[in-house]
């Protein structure tokens, strides 16, 4: 008897699993209102050193890799398998390829102060793109992550210096992700779409 596919686990940016230490930082207005901002909005944990976090120290990366995956969401990115589609594209690009197009991705997505588009600029299933991937992985895919993940404010562009910041660690979690590329990048096929056969 064949096994049932189960259906994938719809995880979004206020997702929690706070009794397998996944959380959701995201505050609620009422959070703020209360300072208590900085704690998991579902159980209050306070797992995250904010002021070393928001020093945005390229240096003391790997601790904000660390706690970014206390939460479902930033956990989801770090442990999803990338598509192939995505792994071809960076592929293609190699190193130094990703490292001229990530920029440019932030620059387009959320350069600019946050508007009624926010949250939906960067993709969340199955991209073909592996900076979507590092995006939600790292906490740059909309205004509003980067604001209290980064400190950055909403309602206005980002800096040259922010978007080189947030460019770094991106590229830190491509390279951990996807360690077999190669510096200049390299030809890979197309992945051919299957026709659908025409009924007789």
């Amino acid at each position: 008897m064949a096994k049932k596919k189960l259906p994938k686990l719809k995880v979004t940016c206020t997702s929690t699993d706070c009794n397998n230490n996944l959380h959701c930082f995201l505050p609620t207005s009422q959070m703020r209102s209360t300072e208590k901002e900085g704690e998991c909005r579902e159980c209050g944990a306070k797992l995250v050193d904010w002021k070393r976090i928001h020093q945005k120290n390229r240096e003391d990366a790997e601790y904000t890799f660390e706690v970014m995956k206390y939460e479902m969401i930033r956990h989801k990115f770090w442990h999803v398998e990338i598509n192939q589609r995505a792994i071809n594209y960076a592929k293609r690009k190699g190193v130094k390829g990703l490292i001229e197009a990530v920029p440019k991705r932030l620059k387009t997505s959320v350069g600019k102060a946050a508007d009624g588009f926010d949250g939906r600029q960067t993709r969340l299933e199955d991209s073909p793109n592996p900076i979507h991937f590092a995006q939600h992985a790292t906490a740059s895919c909309c205004r509003k992550c980067i604001a209290y993940w980064h400190d950055i404010p909403t309602n206005r562009s980002l800096t040259k210096k922010e978007i080189e910041y947030l460019s770094d660690i991106a590229m830190m979690y491509l390279l951990e992700r996807l360690p077999q590329l190669t510096e200049n990048g390299e030809k890979v096929a197309p992945i051919r779409k299957k026709k659908k056969k025409s009924g007789k």
